[in-house]
């Protein structure tokens, strides 16, 4: 028997030079002279489709069946519905409530493919299907088979392993599109930054205390699958061809690519604007803002500067109803702002203030912005570099990888194993040892304080009675400048908030530009568009018009922010 299918291969064995095959019972060829074993396998039958012959395609109410040995024919939205489902679990798991499941991302799910035209509507589109003989093209609706669940069984009814439905026989290996299947694409396709973004925007519309930074933090630390996540599809969900490749996914968007993404999702949904959320939240600006100024081990004292601040700009406004608030970046851009109010952050104003604190009494808490950049930097840059580490060390590359077509199939298991054993080298060599116990998700990235394993000594209890002065009844900063860039608005056509930022970086204050680089550590974002959010809140501040990116060099303005 195995001659039957060793007939066609007659390459030679690379330890023996033999031509002498034969087929093990895993399906594996193996030389017969000293049994080593191949990466070739045997190949299954494959039949052949006469060109003319009548298909029927119809809809089964029964439960959906296995064909041994193969697997299910399922649809492109049921393999991102398994992976939602996954993400979804994974933030339950961490503390979220099941209500921002089940009530909330199972909502926006359902709409999501109404409006794309993949289920709940009269006229689907066309929808790729996968099966274990490759891909094909069905324009039948999962619609009666997508439903969510909380307890019980993680996975969807409708992927693969469940009571749901199947909506035709195999096809051919190179796919197949039904005939009378309409040639429409469906609008708005899924992909992987969307799972990301229809997560955020539940979590925005289920008031969950979870930032678009903090969702990107656990995802790229790998408590949220992200990364190769179509690996954790059962076995029985197959993927191959070109169109598999729309799951792979070897790196993490960035934040202004996964609001860019939320944004247009919220205009193609027709949603509205969600719900302000209540001061007794941590999602609120004022619990944000005290959050960051102990990560960034700044004063207790400043906390009620930046509230000021935020009332006065109208981030902490109940009646605004923005509809896709980044309330971690106006947060972050507010604290950047009362640091410029207060210290100035022109590479003259706060060292002059540091040098007066160091004349005075030391024995009192005074904060010096000195001490406080010498310390935090040190934090910094240690945590860059483990940060680096750990990217570095981070397997980006999927342990089964999709394969695109037969051809490529030998040249993929080659680089997998190749893959495998770089990576087994690297960890010989790195100096992370083997035996590394997973870290539970923080919301902070330094530990300030004398314990064992702290970053550094904490600095919250110091005051600002150097940088304060008390004019009349009213207690107010004792820098009586502010420098600031242009403000107006950008009327070139190809002006953006980046090709801005790298124009000005050059010209920026030394000291502004480590805070901005600072803060866009803590929330793990570009700092341009921390810089955005900053020119916005200062345009605010002073009367301006909001920015629109300019491309303009810097001004040093000494106008007085309004009381």
């Amino acid at each position: 028997m195995d001659e039957e299918h060793t007939a066609g291969y007659r390459e030679p064995c690379a330890q023996c030079a033999e031509v002498n095959w034969g087929i093990s019972d895993e399906g594996r060829f193996y030389c017969r002279s000293c049994h080593n074993v191949i990466e070739r396998t045997r190949e299954a039958e494959v039949l052949t489709f006469q060109q003319g012959t009548s298909r029927v395609t119809t809809i089964k109410k029964g439960p959906r069946t296995k064909k041994e040995g193969t697997g299910y024919t399922w649809t492109v939205c049921e393999g991102f519905q398994f992976i939602l489902t996954m993400q979804a679990d994974a933030l339950l798991r961490l503390g979220l409530s099941p209500r921002f499941k089940d009530e909330v991302l199972c909502q926006l799910w359902r709409l999501f493919l109404q409006k794309s035209q993949q289920a709940y509507c009269q006229n689907q589109a066309t929808n790729f299907k996968f099966g274990p003989k490759g891909m094909e093209s069905d324009s039948d609706s999962a619609a009666e088979s997508i439903t969510w669940t909380t307890d019980g069984e993680s996975n969807p009814p409708s992927t693969a392993g469940s009571d749901a439905e199947i909506f035709s026989d195999w096809t051919s290996s190179e796919g197949f599109t039904d005939p009378v299947a309409p040639r429409r694409r469906c609008r708005n396709p899924m992909s992987m930054r969307k799972t990301l973004a229809l997560i955020h925007l539940a979590l925005m519309w289920s008031h969950e205390e979870l930032t678009l930074s903090d969702l990107l933090r656990l995802v790229k630390e790998g408590f949220v699958p992200y990364v190769n996540a179509f690996e954790h599809l059962p076995e029985e969900m197959k993927l191959f061809g070109s169109e598999a490749l729309i799951f792979s996914t070897e790196s993490i968007p960035s934040y202004s690519s996964v609001h860019k993404e939320a944004q247009d999702l919220v205009l193609f949904l027709d949603l509205p604007a969600p719900p302000p959320v209540s001061p007794q939240s941590l999602l609120h600006p004022t619990r944000l803002s005290l959050r960051y100024l102990m990560d960034a081990n700044l004063p207790d004292d400043l906390h009620r500067w930046v509230c000021q601040l935020l009332e006065r700009v109208g981030v902490a406004d109940k009646t605004s109803r923005p509809v896709l608030p980044r309330y971690d970046l106006q947060t972050a851009a507010a604290i950047i702002v009362t640091m410029k109010l207060m210290v100035g952050l022109n590479d003259r104003t706060e060292w002059d203030l540091s040098n007066a604190v160091g004349h005075q009494d030391s024995s009192e808490d005074l904060f010096s912005f000195r001490r406080w950049f010498r310390l935090v930097q040190t934090a910094l840059s240690r945590a860059q570099q483990n940060r680096d580490q750990d990217l570095s060390r981070k397997q980006w590359k999927p342990k089964n990888p999709i394969i695109v077509s037969r051809k490529d199939k030998s040249r993929s298991l080659k680089r997998k194993r190749v893959s495998e054993q770089l990576q087994a080298t690297f960890e010989r060599v790195s100096s992370c040892p083997a035996g590394v116990q997973d870290v539970a998700p923080s919301s902070f990235r330094f530990c300030w304080g004398d314990e064992d394993g702290s970053d550094g000594p904490s600095l919250h209890h110091m005051k600002l009675d150097q940088v304060l002065t008390q004019k009349g009844q009213v207690l107010t900063h004792l820098n009586g400048s502010y420098w600031h860039t242009l403000l107006q608005p950008c009327r070139l056509r190809r002006c953006s908030a980046r090709r801005r930022f790298l124009e000005l970086q050059p010209t920026l204050p030394r000291s502004f530009g480590w805070l901005l680089l600072l803060f866009s550590f803590l929330l793990d974002v570009e700092p341009w568009s921390l810089f955005k959010e900053v020119l916005k809140v200062e345009s605010q501040l002073l009367d301006s018009p909001p920015d629109r990116t300019h491309s303009g060099r810097r001004e040093g303005s000494t106008k007085r922010p309004k009381k």
